[in-house]
Order: structure tokens, then C-alpha cells, then sequence
């Protein structure tokens, strides 16, 4: 005997979209998948920046013969992009870390950028300056400004969460978008396009345009990238300690690195003019 209820005799259906439990949903909102944290994985800036860049410099070494040690530079920054895009620091990055995502953007705009300038060898530096848009990109009035406007864009929240959601894509141009520009700002300096004095004005600048970022993220009162929100946690921390581990992280980085090559360009300049203040003293006491 059927009942009486409508519906009563139908069988059980899967739960629909409309209908999925506040769990199911929020997962698929944030995009973030059941993988485990400690995963290693392949991932374009791995398996193809790297190559296209040895296979370059491989290119340029043959033209103009690098000393040992940049070479070593230069294999150190590719090593750098693998270790932070093939060990389970990417997998941290891409579901479930803000903190981790920032070291992977450091490591791409700052530290494999000038690992990979300082290999360059002189001559082949001074050859790629015969080139406008070279001697343009590179001038510091615009490679420094490319760079904090490329770090600054992409952390507004809004492109931000939309670059995870899209990591076969966008998030691949927002990480190409930082070591192309990091190139540039280490260039004038590295590259000794500019005198001591003034590549010490140029990095202090850097690290003073550049450190208000990791600041503000440390010191916002709540958490502002919704991806990292609803993403699973690991190692106890809520979304707003992994932001502000992240920006304070940023924060030292940056004054290590950049106040750091700062430190070291002024000393230099200091020395200079020591032993210029001298050879005009010797001058004068003939």
C-alpha cells in the first residue's frame, strides 16, 4: 500500500547543487582540493621556466664565457624556483597557507631575480644594453616602479584570490609577472649600471617602498584573503595568525635583503670617498 505523502514512494536522489550541505559548498567556493600538505608536485615554473632559462643562459655562456662563481649564481636561482614550486612548500602554498604563498613570492620577485642577475656576465649585460627597450626597462625610474606597482597589484585582494582560483592560469602569470619584474630591479645595481652612491639611494628606496606591504598585512585586524580563509588548516593556525606570520615574514625578508645590499653599497661608497678625501689630501700636502 503506498503512502499517503506525495513523494513518498520516490527513491533517495544524490544531493543536488542547490542542496548540498554548507560543507560540500564551501569547498567548492574556495577551489581548494583534498590534497595532502607535504605533497611534492610539478608545476610549470618548474618545468618550464627553469629549462627555458638554463637552456638560455646556456645560449649566453657560450657567447660570453661567465667566471665559476656565476655560474654557480645563476644555477643557485634556478635551484631556488625548483625548491619552492616542486617541494610540499607549493602544495602548503596552493591550499592551505598564505605565509607559505609569500615565501614563494619573495623567492620569484627577490631573491632567484638577483641570483640570476649577478650570473650574467658582464659583457653580456653591456651587449644587451645596446637595445632601447633594455637600457628603457632597466633605467631604475622604471624597472623600481614596475616592481612595487607588479607586487602591490597582485596582492590586492580581489586579484589575489582570483589567481588561486585560476592556478592553471592566472596564477601562473601573477609568479612570471614577479621574476620578470625582480630581474629588472636588480639590474641597475647588480649589473653596475650604477655607482655605489647611487645604487645605496636605489635599494634603500626599494626596501622602504616596499616593506609597508608586509607591515599592513601583519598589523590588519582580520583576515583579508577569503581563499586562505575557508582553506583547510594546518599546524594550528587560524587565517588571521597565517596572514600576520606572513607579513611580518615579508616584512624581515625585505629588510634583510634589501636594507641589507643597502648596507653593503653605502659602505662601499663610504670607502670611496674615504680614498678619494684622501688622494685629494695627499695633493694638497706635496
Amino acid at each position: 500500500m503506498r503512502s499517503g505523502r506525495p513523494g513518498s514512494n520516490r527513491r533517495h536522489e544524490p544531493w543536488k547543487g542547490s542542496a548540498l550541505p554548507l560543507s560540500y559548498a564551501r569547498v567548492s567556493l574556495t577551489s581548494v582540493p583534498p590534497v595532502q600538505p607535504y605533497s611534492w608536485s610539478l608545476h610549470a615554473e618548474a618545468v618550464v621556466l627553469v629549462p627555458l632559462l638554463a637552456f638560455g643562459y646556456a645560449w649566453v655562456a657560450r657567447r660570453y664565457p661567465p667566471q665559476g662563481w656565476r655560474i654557480a649564481c645563476f644555477l643557485t636561482g634556478l635551484a631556488l624556483i625548483l625548491a619552492v614550486f616542486v617541494t610540499p612548500l607549493e602544495s602548503l602554498a596552493l591550499h592551505y597557507l598564505l605565509t607559505a604563498h609569500l615565501l614563494q613570492n619573495v623567492a620569484l620577485a627577490e631573491w632567484s631575480p638577483a641570483l640570476v642577475v649577478l650570473g650574467i656576465p658582464p659583457a653580456a649585460a653591456q651587449a644587451a644594453r645596446r637595445y632601447a627597450a633594455v637600457r628603457t626597462l632597466t633605467h631604475p625610474l622604471v624597472a623600481l616602479p614596475l616592481w612595487l606597482a607588479t607586487y602591490y597589484a597582485w596582492h590586492i585582494p580581489g586579484a589575489y584570490d582570483t589567481a588561486l582560483r585560476h592556478p592553471e592560469t592566472l596564477l601562473h602569470l601573477e609568479h612570471l609577472c614577479y621574476f620578470v619584474t625582480g630581474v629588472l630591479v636588480w639590474w641597475p645595481v647588480l649589473t653596475g649600471a650604477l655607482s655605489a652612491g647611487a645604487a645605496a639611494a636605489y635599494l634603500f628606496a626599494a626596501f622602504a617602498l616596499a616593506s609597508p606591504l608586509g607591515l599592513l598585512l601583519a598589523l590588519i585586524p582580520n583576515a583579508v584573503y577569503g581563499f586562505y580563509e575557508h582553506a583547510p588548516r594546518v599546524w594550528g593556525w587560524s587565517p588571521l595568525t597565517d596572514q600576520q606570520v606572513a607579513g611580518l615574514t615579508m616584512a624581515a625578508e625585505e629588510a634583510v635583503v634589501f636594507f641589507g645590499a643597502f648596507a653593503l653599497f653605502f659602505v662601499r661608497f663610504m670607502h670611496r670617498e674615504d680614498t678619494a678625501l684622501d688622494l685629494k689630501h695627499a695633493r694638497w700636502t706635496r
